[in-house]
């Protein structure tokens, strides 16, 4: 199989490209709620919001079957959202209700919903990489074509789990797509500070898979890579491990201001990369939709978003 190409649009389609907005959109008003509701005492535990980062949940779940799982992390509002789980379960959930997605016992964090493949979101870091090799295992030993996606930090790319889960994962050539979410900081230590490799994706070569790099901040290319290796996995290849190279815009969670360990030109830097923003930029470039077009999904998204709210 040949290596993706880059974040072009061309041969996506409408449908497609309209998906990616619609998603990223979501997740992105989702998140403003969630870290509103927090500030006025609603939410109770604490909340890692995904702002920033939606390229990466959008782009590798819109590649992903309807049968095929995910396997989340502390940060997974985004992760539940692009691979379908109702958004009133899911506010529920996160507000502590009986009417969550479990019944309000697993919060912000542990958030489940097998029906949409949304195995486990775990927030002991970097746990979910060696069971996303044993779902792997599960796939292969039922015979089946389907594919596990698990998503982790930077920060967890410097535990046991990691590369005790790439190996395993190697060896039973387990259909898993490793994405490792590099959006700078393990909570507040930058990456440069914590890992001794420029490219987290590097460390793939140690286990004989492949590792992509990719702008985490340009969802075309996040899918177009997710869907090269869901391809290669289903093919029975084996895992890829995806970096992401991204940015989370607020503090490791909503009541870290994120002031300490970052400067304001840092933050700005990255908000002028802002992935929702970009693709809007070249979806009206290229003439794929108008501003009335673009208009009416963020009216859809806020009506959907306050719905689940209220719920």
């Amino acid at each position: 199989m040949g290596m993706p190409s880059s974040g072009e649009l061309a041969g996506l389609g409408k449908p497609l490209l309209m998906r990616l907005y619609r998603t990223m959109l979501t997740i992105r008003r989702f998140e403003e709620a969630i870290a509103d509701l927090y500030k006025r005492g609603l939410v109770p535990s604490s909340a890692h919001v995904y702002i920033g980062q939606e390229a990466v949940a959008a782009g590798v779940c819109a590649a992903l079957r309807p049968d095929d799982y995910v396997l989340s992390t502390h940060r997974g509002h985004a992760h539940s959202i692009a691979k379908g789980v109702p958004l009133e379960k899911l506010a529920a959930e996160i507000l502590g209700r009986a009417t969550g997605l479990n019944r309000g016992r697993g919060g912000s964090m542990r958030p489940c919903c097998p029906e949409k493949g949304v195995l486990y979101s775990c927030p002991i870091v970097g746990s979910n990489i060696p069971i996303a090799a044993g779902v792997g295992l599960a796939i292969r030993l039922r015979g089946a074509d389907q594919v596990v996606a698990c998503f982790f930090g930077d920060g967890a790319s410097n535990i046991g789990d990691f590369h005790e889960g790439l190996n395993l994962a190697a060896i039973w050539k387990a259909p898993v797509i490793y994405v490792c979410e590099n959006n700078q900081y393990a909570i507040s230590v930058h990456v440069s500070r914590s890992t001794s490799v420029r490219d987290i994706a590097a460390r793939a070569a140690s286990y004989g898979i492949p590792g992509l790099i990719v702008d985490g901040n340009d969802v075309v290319e996040v899918y177009k890579a997710a869907k090269w290796a869901v391809e290669r996995a289903r093919e029975g290849l084996g895992p890829s491990l995806i970096e992401a190279k991204t940015y989370r815009w607020l503090g490791h969670h909503v009541g870290d201001p994120g002031t300490a360990y970052r400067s304001r030109e840092e933050v700005e830097a990255w908000k002028a990369r802002c992935p929702i923003r970009r693709l809007r930029e070249r979806l009206l470039a290229h003439g794929i939709a108008s501003e009335e077009e673009l208009a009416r999904v963020e009216e859809e998204v806020v009506a959907e978003v306050n719905k689940a709210v209220e719920f």
